[in-house]
């Protein structure tokens, strides 16, 4: 029996994505919905929205059954905090699936460990690969086979297969002011505007990207004021980009949502130095989640 290691997120709605995907294709639902439910206790716990019965040691060893592999194990992290307390996060589950088992290896960043070989497979953020490893260029990046394209080869083995659908995107939004009489808010408008763009700090090289770095001569970036919500600050400053779902809270700060500008989410990655059959047997197991494949 062949076992492959795949790299997933400890937590949050990735690694439910990763779980959930993977059970449309083999029998797995009923142990992923355990640890989706135990990880979504946790979380309440963590936010002091749930009460525990037992300390966070008597929940791991509750939670984790080490004599059998197909059974999910749980670890603890530091939690941020304060006093940084410990949080149940994910750590590992092996999963049947026909002549090959699958072992889920939870990593707190999935991305960075097939960079360094330590995996073949693994499931991070789109925007982690934007961030880190794509060469910047007048051309904007629009998707995420693009973003492929614009990785050197000499700096990473690593490539997106493509995403598992739990997507939101990085949006551009403005006030309608400043939009009077421009026509649509999309690159073009960018493209012609000067002056400041409200954005995340965490993703200036990301928006540098996407939008190009020809677009973004003549703009300055700016960042949201401390306690207040991202789209409160693109409105006082007039222009930004942020993430959306449906718009609500950008419409609810007054502004209009323009071109959705790339797709932020849980992508399937490789290792292509270290992809072989059993790799790509796994990597079949997900396409039922992927409703148009890059390649």
């Amino acid at each position: 029996m062949t076992t492959v290691r795949v790299a997933v997120p400890r937590k949050g709605r990735p690694l439910e994505g990763v779980l959930e995907a993977l059970a449309e294709s083999v029998p797995f639902e009923e142990t992923a919905d355990d640890i989706i439910s135990t990880l979504r206790y946790e979380k309440a716990i963590t936010k002091d929205n749930q009460q525990a019965d037992s300390d966070v040691y008597e929940r791991l060893a509750q939670y984790s059954t080490l004599s059998d592999p197909t059974q999910p194990e749980y670890t603890l992290l530091r939690d941020d905090r304060e006093g940084m307390p410990r949080r149940v996060v994910f750590d590992s589950v092996t999963v049947p699936a026909g002549e090959t088992d699958v072992q889920l290896v939870g990593r707190e960043e999935p991305f960075r460990a097939l960079r360094t070989h330590e995996f073949a497979l693994g499931f991070d953020s789109a925007d982690l690969v934007l961030e880190e490893v794509v060469q910047l260029s007048d051309d904007p990046i629009d998707g995420l086979e693009a973003a492929n394209e614009r990785i050197d080869p000499l700096d990473t083995d690593v490539r997106i297969v493509d995403g598992l659908g739990d997507t939101v995107y990085h949006t551009l939004l403005a006030t309608p002011e400043l939009l009077e009489g421009s026509g649509e808010l999309d690159r073009s408008f960018v493209e012609e505007y000067e002056g400041e763009l409200c954005i995340s700090p965490r993703y200036e090289r990301l928006v540098e990207a996407v939008l190009g770095t020809k677009a973004l001569d003549g703009i300055d970036f700016t960042y949201p004021v401390e306690g207040i919500e991202e789209e409160a600050s693109i409105a006082q400053t007039g222009i930004g980009v942020y993430l959306t779902v449906t718009g609500s809270t950008a419409r609810d700060n007054g502004l209009v949502l323009g071109e959705k500008l790339f797709p932020s989410e849980t992508v399937l990655l490789e290792n292509t130095a270290e992809v072989d059959e059993h790799t790509r047997t796994v990597a079949s197991l997900f396409e039922r989640s992927i409703e148009q494949p890059l390649f």
